[in-house]
């Protein structure tokens, strides 16, 4: 590209974003106007927008000119889902703008259970982010006519970890949850995958009130912008929603049994499995022991098809 033909454009650009910034306009609107406006453009003129973003926002020159929509709120049995495109991407924007964000991966079971547990309801509508996870949650989606890809937790953790590494600034990132030693193995394996992260603690879920007051002052002092818990549901989601304000800047989530997976101690489900919506039936066969709590299953579904033969809790966009 001919930078002297695009000066006065990047020049341009670099006033009105700065301008705006002085004025309190955060960088996520920002950056969506700029898209906005960039679209329809040349290639020349997208990458002299690339250039000025990159100067002002403090954005490395590679990043691309892609930003996820806002998300879209709709009710699944009357308990809140949001449907976004590129989440990770989203949530670092919004942490970049000082605001911190509670992630839960919405399955059929968490919707059973918030249904008979009102303390667990409560968490799930303070949540800043709920994505869809089971595929009992993408049935119901279905059923009301909108198709959306399911976006399993231990996947959407692992796109966060990768874009964070990305970062032009390191991530601080801290591990809490599993069985003694589990943690360890999997920030060792992603120190060695994303080098740039910087791994700032681990914490295993078995401890005592001593090792609790030790971990929660660990995470005062080190501030982390990522902290990953597995503590199974839904006593990761009560500890987040207990903790949160402990680092308010944090991105927090909820991941389950994803520890397990990434150290090597369980396997996910064979791909086809994951693609036909099995990967339930297949953690069963691993854990026989959680039969009971796979009853939400068949009830969920059930609800979700009376609602639609009866057309209530349609989905409400807002």
């Amino acid at each position: 590209m001919d930078f002297n033909k695009a000066y006065p454009m990047v020049l341009t650009l670099y006033m009105h974003i700065a301008l705006f910034q002085r004025i309190g306009v955060d960088n996520g609107s920002l950056l969506l106007a700029i898209t906005l406006f960039s679209s329809e453009c040349s290639l020349a003129v997208r990458r002299a927008v690339r250039y000025s973003v990159s100067l002002v926002l403090n954005f490395p020159m590679g990043y691309p000119l892609v930003v996820p929509t806002i998300p879209a709120k709709v009710s699944v049995l009357g308990f809140p889902l949001h449907l976004v495109n590129n989440a990770p991407e989203w949530l670092l924007m919004q942490q970049r703008d000082g605001h911190g964000q509670h992630v839960i991966t919405l399955n059929s079971e968490m919707v059973m259970l918030a249904e008979r547990t009102p303390e667990f309801a409560d968490v799930l509508r303070r949540a800043d982010l709920v994505i869809p996870d089971g595929s009992g949650v993408i049935l119901y989606l279905r059923l009301h006519g909108l198709s959306v890809r399911r976006l399993p937790g231990i996947e959407f953790a692992e796109a966060l970890l990768r874009l964070a590494n990305d970062s032009p600034q390191p991530k601080r990132v801290f591990f809490y949850g599993a069985a003694p030693g589990v943690a360890e193995k999997v920030a060792e394996r992603w120190h060695r995958e994303l080098p740039n992260l910087k791994i700032v603690g681990v914490q295993s879920g078995y401890h005592d009130a001593d090792t609790e007051a030790a971990l929660i002052q660990k995470l005062q002092e080190t501030q982390p912008h990522i902290i990953l818990v597995a503590l199974g549901v839904p006593r990761q989601e009560y500890w987040i929603d207990r903790h949160r304000h402990i680092c308010p800047q944090a991105i927090w989530v909820g991941v389950g049994g994803s520890f397990d997976v990434w150290a090597g101690v369980k396997k996910r489900a064979p791909k086809l499995m994951q693609k036909l919506h099995l990967e339930w039936l297949y953690r069963l066969y691993q854990e026989p022991w959680r039969w009971r709590r796979m009853l939400a299953l068949p009830q969920f579904a059930w609800k979700a098809l009376l609602s639609r033969l009866h057309g209530r809790q349609r989905l409400s966009f807002r």
